[in-house]
């Protein structure tokens, strides 16, 4: 037998699904409910963190409890590697066209907030172990945060390590204001003579810390899953790797296997 609190979000699910509440619309409040339900507070507070953690609503400090807005979906598949090496050696006017988050989501540039930072930094024991170099090695660590203009959220969390020695010779390469690259970190690398010849990912989950969380507007309970990324050149050298922190809400991954016909 369903209990109390299961029963009252139970009946909010259904209103929120048969339209009763749209996306953005204020629920009753916690007084409303416990009048026109007859429980007590911690059993309507109670069926409400099970409606916050299944995403369908949210509370704001001070405001009230809403319908979650349905964020957009991410849907990442492994043809996006060749897609960005097609795209890499296109001419610029073609590049400056769409981008991987576009590719990813089915939005157009003119729907994206962008944001990148560089900075210099020395290899990590981690970092180094993880891209075949020596701890203390001088990298570029580059940050990246893509959002639809509509939503508060990026998509992710990206941060990208580059061997500093591999790319100063383009000193656009260094520099973050040239950001966003047509053509991604692949034209970048083809304008120092590096072709990815492969790419690894490696893909995880876990809880998010209390920081990732917050800026990805994760509901309570929502796993984030971790993805790391290297690109290996024709040398067999890893010359880019990514560690990228997905909402676990609105991401979705496609691995397709192209087998060889006996």
């Amino acid at each position: 037998m369903a209990k109390a609190y299961e029963k009252i979000a139970d009946g909010l699910r259904e209103q929120i699904r048969a339209g009763q509440y749209g996306p953005g619309d204020r629920l009753p409040s916690e007084a409303d409910l416990i009048k026109s339900s007859g429980r007590s507070g911690p059993t309507v507070q109670q069926a409400l963190r099970v409606l916050q953690a299944e995403g369908l609503i949210e509370k704001r400090h001070g405001i009230g409890t809403f319908v979650r807005r349905p964020r957009t979906p991410v849907l990442r598949d492994n043809g996006r590697h060749q897609w960005e090496k097609d795209r890499a050696r296109a001419p610029e006017v073609q590049r400056l066209k769409t981008g991987a988050t576009e590719h990813d989501t089915g939005l157009e540039i003119d729907d994206l907030v962008f944001h990148a930072s560089y900075r210099e930094i020395k290899a990590t024991k981690e970092v180094g172990e993880a891209m075949g170099v020596a701890e203390g090695t001088p990298l570029v660590e580059r940050t990246y945060r893509t959002r639809y203009s509509a939503e508060n959220a990026p998509f992710n969390l990206v941060t990208s390590y580059l061997i500093r020695s591999l790319v100063e010779s383009n000193p656009d390469l260094l520099d973050e204001s040239k950001e966003p690259w047509p053509g991604g970190t692949m034209n970048q690398l083809h304008t120092v003579g590096i072709e990815i010849d492969r790419i690894e990912e490696l893909v995880t989950a876990r809880p998010p810390t209390s920081e990732e969380a917050e800026e990805l507007a994760l509901p309570p309970g929502t796993a984030v899953i971790v993805l790391r990324k290297k690109q290996f050149d024709t040398e067999g050298r890893i010359v880019e790797m990514s560690d990228v922190t997905c909402p676990g809400d609105r991401t979705e991954m496609i691995f397709t296997t192209h087998l060889e016909r006996w």
